[in-house]
């Protein structure tokens, strides 16, 4: 599929720390069933033309995460989505001493995820402070940003009115991400190796329980038993979701990020196919 291999970058030149976490590689067989469900919606184009990018990864063997993505390294505008890099960022200054694990902080942390709160956002955010968030984005541990290799999750805005105080280096985007990267996070708060146990845990009970019933949430409502930690974004014609969903024995991190009027129905559609993909339905 023409279309694809043009749009699709399989390798990133990241550290071997990185690749641990979840492999750079492509899995055939997920990468084709992803593949055909984009056919069978007709949503080809919008991943030719940069408008659509989604990633894959099936962690029902943790030790053996199997990736699938398209325009899976590009920069796109990503809403409120890039909040999740807030929670981490807080939680790192908690796990540091720096920030007080009390009530405040955590129902701050609850409005900005389940209820998408801009102002609890911008609470957060000035508690961590703008630079050292970035900071905790860009460092060796994490590496969820990174210029040299195609960028990654970046907060360089207050989620409310004003300008952006640093715009990220490559698509110089205020709210920016790659789905891979995003996979990245939900991976390792998968596998326990996003922070401390009691912390972890923690980032997932803030990320379930969504109030906000729309793209993978809505296309995922037939599967009543699934468990699904997520945050998603929308700001005018920019689309984003992406969820850790655990379903039995079945775990998996799906991420979409979309430029078009019609973006939050792609990620409707597409959430139920994917997942049973995953599951084998």
């Amino acid at each position: 599929m023409r279309w694809i291999n043009k749009v699709m970058l399989v390798a990133c030149l990241v550290s071997s720390s990185v690749m641990a976490q979840l492999p750079t590689t492509i899995d055939t067989k997920l990468q084709k069933g992803l593949e055909r469900a984009v056919l069978n919606f007709k949503l080809e184009p919008a991943v030719a033309a940069g408008q659509l990018a989604i990633a894959l990864v099936d962690l029902s063997d943790p030790s053996k995460p199997h990736l699938a993505m398209l325009n899976g390294n590009q920069m796109m505008y990503a809403a409120s989505l890039p909040k999740i890099a807030i929670l981490l960022g807080a939680l790192v200054e908690v796990e540091r001493g720096q920030l007080p694990l009390d009530a405040t902080l955590v129902d701050t942390l609850t409005q900005m995820i389940r209820h998408s709160s801009n102002e609890a956002a911008t609470r957060a955010l000035g508690k961590i402070g703008r630079q050292r968030l970035l900071d905790i984005l860009q460092s060796p541990r994490f590496q969820f940003y990174d210029e040299l290799n195609y960028g990654g999750i970046w907060v360089g805005k207050t989620y409310g009115k004003g300008s952006a105080f640093m715009r990220d280096p490559l698509a110089h985007l205020s709210h920016g991400a790659t789905v891979y990267q995003v996979a990245r996070f939900y991976t390792m708060l998968s596998n326990g190796t996003l922070l401390s146990p009691k912390l972890n845990a923690l980032m997932k009970e803030i990320l379930s329980k969504s109030s906000i019933h729309h793209k993978f949430v809505k296309g995922l409502e037939s599967k009543p038993n699934v468990q699904i930690y997520r945050k998603s974004g929308t700001w005018k014609d920019f689309h984003a979701d992406s969820a850790l969903v655990e379903d039995g024995r079945h775990r998996y991190v799906m991420v979409g990020i979309a430029h078009h009027k019609d973006g939050g129905k792609w990620l409707v559609e597409i959430a139920e196919p994917l997942h049973n993909l995953i599951t084998g339905q």
